[in-house]
């Protein structure tokens, strides 16, 4: 956490009542009032709560990492918030989970070297600031003894100050493509990017999306590249209003993500970023990309004139329903992770919070 600049409230005799600043915001140490638990109790104030699907006026409660439900910390434990902070109008929402991310940063997740360990500490700290707190590290293409050094590397972890925690491409036409679904398949890799063009005989995977042949019960997700250069934003509004509920952003990253414009490394070729473009190199075939999360997010909203509480659900909320996790990440929900986002109106980042912990937080960087 950061350094506190302490100062006592003038006129006040018993109550320990003190003012403090936490990067932009105000926070009120009130008098200490335990009950159920030691740990102090966080009440985010003056801000718009991402729950239920819509932005609600509402005050956000944390303790020991977890969503509190004030209702119950006020008539069952009779208890009140140690620290306020005034959120001075920002939005609150879930923290972002990325699940296709290559790399980024000079990191490329599917080259087996002997700092691996490092690189995956690398990105996940550095993507703190584009308000992803947890990832799946994923994997081009490769060789089956490039799957075998590198996945034993990556293990499940939790977010914090350290960075966002690890929770740990198709040609398919439709009819496997359903008979996929029947037997589990959930998720469709980057719709549109690498696989058959959408026909009106053979829709290919595209056809998934309003497919009668899910099984009752059944969701397909499908992630989406809103980069801008990926998918034509008349794309995006296709695939959202065609399945809104499955829509997935994903930035697929590689390790050109954050860098300069160049030649990188993506597994086991060579790619070039021209602006927001990611070719192979010595050619116009696009592969990955160096869009961050918070800009597809941006994006997004844009291009389909959705509302906003619709773009923030579909890189916090439908992840984790893909994942099977929305029952502690992804939402505000009571008792779920207080996995957190600060943002504008404009939806920028402004600070982001793992398990209740400030982990970043814009004029850091001084920004």
């Amino acid at each position: 956490m950061v350094a506190l600049d302490v100062e006592p409230v003038h006129g006040v005799k018993a109550l320990a009542m003190w003012w403090y600043k936490v990067g932009s915001l105000s926070a009120l140490i009130m008098p200490s009032n335990k009950s159920v638990s030691d740990a102090p109790i966080f009440q985010f104030t003056n801000c718009r709560i991402l729950r239920n699907h819509e932005l609600q006026r509402e005050d956000l409660w944390v303790r020991e990492g977890k969503i509190l439900n004030p209702e119950k910390l006020f008539f069952d434990e009779k208890g009140s918030a140690d620290i306020q902070l005034d959120c001075k109008d920002s939005i609150i929402a879930p923290g972002f989970i990325d699940v296709q991310i290559n790399g980024g940063f000079g990191v490329d997740f599917s080259l087996a070297t002997d700092d691996f360990k490092s690189g995956i500490d690398l990105v996940s700290q550095k993507i703190l600031s584009h308000g992803v707190t947890s990832f799946c590290p994923t994997l081009v293409t490769s060789p089956p003894s490039v799957y075998h050094q590198i996945l034993p590397q990556i293990s499940i972890r939790n977010g914090g100050a350290h960075g966002a925690g690890i929770l740990g491409h198709s040609v398919a036409n439709l009819s496997q493509a359903e008979e996929a679904v029947q037997h589990g398949a959930t998720f469709i890799t980057h719709l549109f990017n690498a696989m058959l063009p959408f026909h009106h005989r053979d829709p290919g995977i595209v056809g998934l999306l309003t497919s009668d042949k899910i099984p009752a019960g059944r969701r397909v997700f499908y992630g989406m590249i809103s980069d801008g250069i990926h998918t034509n934003p008349a794309a995006l509004r296709i695939a959202h209003r065609a399945h809104p509920k499955g829509l997935v952003l994903v930035t697929d990253a590689i390790a050109g993500m954050g860098l300069a414009p160049g030649r990188h490394t993506l597994g086991q070729q060579v790619v070039e970023i021209d602006g927001l473009n990611t070719y192979i190199a010595g050619t116009k075939t696009l592969s990955g990309s160096v869009a961050t999360m918070d800009a597809c997010v941006r994006h997004f909203l844009e291009a389909t004139g959705c509302s906003v509480e619709t773009a923030l659900e579909a890189a916090s909320l439908h992840p984790a329903q893909l994942l099977g996790i929305e029952h502690k990440k992804g939402t505000l929900n009571y008792d779920s992770d207080a996995d957190f986002l600060m943002l504008n109106d404009s939806l920028y980042v402004q600070a982001t919070y793992i398990a209740g912990e400030q982990v970043w937080r814009q004029d850091t960087l001084g920004m």
